[in-house]
Order: structure tokens, then sequence, then C-alpha cells
């Protein structure tokens, strides 16, 4: 894929545009939304509690008077820092493992893909609820545990890739050549399997997210005054009648990003697969 491929991409897909074009703002808020919150957002403030749309504060307050627009601004980081982490951690153990699962002595592979044969047949928020609860909760606790339950689904798609590279001829080259195991895998294998484990990547940010956000609204995510979507969007449900905005604000931030996410992926697929490829 070129450096121009996704701006060409682009043209004609106004909901890949959009898509884009909200996750980066997204991830800009993320990085300075500290810098942008207009009020201090750990402020409480008795006389101001779940209070509606105001001029000093724009989307309301929450349940002690603290100001909704400048937590939501700074409730973005926390959750994109666990979900980028989680996605780092579950990409490499993930593609590691799907490798040596395809690529491995016999014995190696059985082993390496029952056990991601287990852990699939599990819900990953089951798994990540028995882990979290025997962990501190917090940003890291919640990266460890989210980017473990996330391995099989990358160590799933970089053994079947690797599959399918092993069957292509220059791979009987690099085995008649005697390369080494380390120069076959990092000169044959991982450059032709890194389209779809970018694809996959893209899709766990955006599970990672819903993921968090779900932990969070049980409470077993991050920890307050710290604030995320998730744990607003739980908060808010014992206010609906006195500030029905409260839980609104959060939810439709949060659809939205994992929407953007999920359009911006499937593109992404079109891009790199060639037999998706729209020219």
């Amino acid at each position: 894929m070129t450096s121009a491929s996704i701006p060409r991409a682009m043209r004609g897909q106004p909901a890949f545009a959009f898509s884009v074009a909200l996750i980066a703002m997204v991830a800009s808020i993320g990085v300075f939304g500290g810098l942008l919150a207009p009020q201090d957002p750990f402020l409480i403030q008795s006389q101001l509690v779940n209070q509606g749309s105001s001029a000093s504060h724009w989307l309301g307050t929450d349940e002690f008077g603290r100001d909704l627009l400048s937590r939501l601004l700074i409730g973005v980081q926390p959750t994109l820092i666990v979900a980028i982490g989680a996605t780092a951690i579950a990409a490499v153990f993930g593609t590691m493992f799907g490798i040596a699962g395809a690529h491995g002595r016999p014995v190696t592979q059985f082993i390496i893909m029952r056990c991601v044969d287990i852990m699939l047949s599990f819900p990953p928020i089951l798994l990540a609820l028995l882990a979290v609860g025997f962990w501190q909760s917090g940003v890291l606790s919640l990266i460890v545990v989210i980017g473990v339950v996330y391995i099989p689904q990358f160590a799933r798609v970089a053994h079947s890739a690797t599959l399918q590279v092993s069957r292509m001829e220059f791979m009987e080259a690099e085995r008649a050549m005697g390369a080494s195991t380390a120069r076959v895998i990092f000169n044959a294998i991982l450059p032709n399997i890194l389209a779809p484990l970018v694809v996959q990547a893209t899709l766990t940010v955006a599970a990672a997210i819903l993921l968090e956000s779900g932990l969070s609204f049980l409470g077993l995510g991050i920890v307050p005054p710290q604030p995320s979507w998730g744990q607003m969007i739980g908060t808010a449900r014992g206010y609906l009648a006195q500030n029905p905005m409260y839980v609104i604000w959060p939810s439709l931030l949060l659809g939205v990003t994992i929407l953007a996410i999920n359009v911006a992926g499937d593109r992404l697929r079109d891009i790199l697969d060639p037999r998706l490829r729209q020219e």
C-alpha cells in the first residue's frame, strides 16, 4: 500500500473520510483534552449539582457539580491509553503465537492453537471480569487484562495468514537456501501478513474501548475521580430523572467513536486486501 492509498480511498467514500476525521479528532482530544477543558474537571460545586446546559456549563454538571464537558474531554485519554496499550500487547503476543502455531514444531502448533481455541470459546467480557476481579483496578491492570483477552484473535489471524504464506514459492526458496528460522519469520512471513493484522488492530481498538467502557460501567475499570466515558455512563444511571443528558452525552460519544473506528477498519480491509480492493 502506497502513502497515497488512503487519501485516494477517501474519494467517493464520505463515510470513510468522516470516520478518519472523527478518529483524528478524538485522538487529538485524548492528547490535548486537559488543555481544551473549559473548567476544572475535578472542581466540586455542591450548589450546581445535576444542572442542565447553561452559559457557564455547556453540557451541564454531574452529581457533584463538576463540569460535564470538561470531564468528557479528559475522559477520552484513559480510554485511548487502555485501548491502544491493550491492542499493542495483543498484537505482539498474538502474532508471535499465531506464527509459532503455523510455523513451529507439530507439538508446539497443537498446544498453542488448542489454548487459543479454549480462550476463544469464552466471551471476552467474561474473561476480563474473571481477571479484573483478582487485580487492583486501574489503567495498567486494564491494559494487561484486555490485552491478554484479545491475544487469541490476533493469534488466529496470524496463524491463518502464515499458513497461506507458507504455501507460496518464495517460502520454498527461503527453505532451499537454508535460511534461519528468524530470517524466514522476519523477512518472509511477517511482512506478508501485516495487512490482515493491521485490520485486526483497528477492530481490536474498537473492541477494547467497548470492553474498557463495560468494565468501568460496572465499577471495575478506571478509578474515580479520573473519569472515563464508560464510568460516567454507569454513574449517570442513578440520575436519569434529575439530568437525563448526563447519560446521553457520554453514550453518544462512545457509540459514535466505536462506529467510526469500525467503519474505518472495514474500509481499510478493502484497501489492504487485493481481492476486495476497489480501483
